[in-house]
């Protein structure tokens, strides 16, 4: 990748990210589709992104999904502790629900 292209795409996940801190998470998600469906370096924090864009929703399983996949293309992903912690949210959550 030419080195214009390798800042021009850092700038698309910033971006990205930008959409997602402002609560544009549906448009954040359909930036991040288009990234996926080309070729794209960083695959792994768009994944993680889309992570963060579903936890945001309250779509678990879709979040824990992304987290994966990110965590599959880099052990070394934020989206490890990501993945954890959704995890831990929902087992505690689950535990809630059995004390009731």
């Amino acid at each position: 990748m030419r080195k214009g292209g390798f800042l021009e795409q850092m700038m698309r996940l910033n971006s990205i990210k930008e959409l997602i801190n402002q609560g544009d998470v549906e448009r954040a998600i359909t930036e991040i589709g288009k990234l996926l469906h080309g070729d794209f370096p960083f695959k792994d924090e768009a994944y993680y992104l889309c992570g963060n864009a579903y936890r945001k929703l309250g779509n678990w399983q879709q979040a824990l999904n992304n987290y994966r996949r990110a965590i599959d293309l880099n052990p070394a992903s934020p989206a490890f502790q990501a993945y954890r912690a959704v995890m831990d949210i929902l087992e505690f959550y689950n535990k809630e629900m059995y004390n009731q």
